[in-house]
């Protein structure tokens, strides 16, 4: 049987977890359609039997259709998930800060410091899936002049060598590693979720309810800095700077904090001391 403050946590986390799930299905159903256009541009050069300027040119500027529709739609979702859904990231992560205090939740308000705390965690958010949007983009302009250029040559098109030299279905980073779009939004979009989450919680603690003190609930190999940090954070107090600092370890973690206005002047509390 759970007590009703784990079963406020976990609806919380259900619904987190709903959150995450459609934006990552949506931005992934958009980036489909990028690959999909990628392979369709490579089939058409290669089945071109005379291949003229023009015909090439028509080729390439449908695909770039496809670029630009792609780039819309992309902003278009990231500009909905830091306007709607983070905002309801941070609203819930404070309602169940103060369900788990047991305090009234009708005391989160959007304040002025409230607002300005959403503010600027959107504001970061926003600006990394605009570049990695922007990236996406100009990789696919790249593709498209070079599939073009194959085109013109008299061996023609290579379109396997072509795909691999300019693949759209992954988020390359800045060392080169690829990951698959699916994982990249996944883990992005869990990330900025949770963080956004375990803010809106922090801030109304030490906002709304004037708390020096967190319990913070975790996996139990989870590491407070990060996963394999051997400073365990599962079931461990921590005072509102570091639960501000941290308040996730890693992308995929489940930390929640609680506000313990119970422990509040207290000192004799010292960080990572069992709650």
């Amino acid at each position: 049987m759970t007590t009703p403050a784990v079963d406020t946590a976990n609806r919380h986390r259900s619904e987190l977890l709903a959150m995450i799930a459609v934006a990552t299905s949506r931005l992934t159903a958009v980036w489909q359609r990028l690959t999909d256009g990628q392979g369709s541009l490579l089939r058409r050069l290669a089945r071109l039997r005379q291949r003229t300027s023009k015909a090439i040119r028509a080729a390439v500027a449908e695909f770039n259709g496809v670029v630009a529709a792609f780039d819309r739609d992309a902003r278009s979702l990231a500009e909905r998930w830091v306007a709607t859904d983070l905002p309801t990231a941070y609203r819930d992560g404070a309602l169940r800060a103060l369900e788990a205090a047991r305090a009234d939740i009708r005391r989160f308000s959007w304040t002025t410091d409230h607002q300005a705390a959403l503010t600027a965690i959107t504001a970061v958010y926003w600006a990394d899936l605009i570049r990695r949007i922007t990236e996406a983009v100009r990789r696919a302009q790249a593709f498209a002049r070079a599939a073009a250029e194959a085109a013109r040559r008299p061996e023609g098109v290579d379109a396997d060598a072509l795909a691999v030299e300019h693949p759209l279905d992954a988020v390359v980073y800045a060392n080169q590693r690829r990951h698959p779009v699916a994982a990249w939004a996944a883990s992005a979009f869990a990330a900025q979720a949770a963080t956004t989450a375990n803010r809106g919680a922090v801030n109304t603690g030490v906002l709304d309810l004037g708390v020096e003190w967190f319990e913070c609930t975790d996996g139990p190999e989870c590491g407070f800095v990060s996963h394999e940090d051997p400073d365990h954070a599962s079931g461990t107090l921590r005072s509102a700077d570091e639960a501000a600092a941290y308040p996730i370890a890693h992308p995929g973690c489940i930390r929640q904090w609680t506000p313990r206005p119970d422990l509040t002047g207290r000192t004799d509390i010292e960080d990572g001391d069992s709650a």
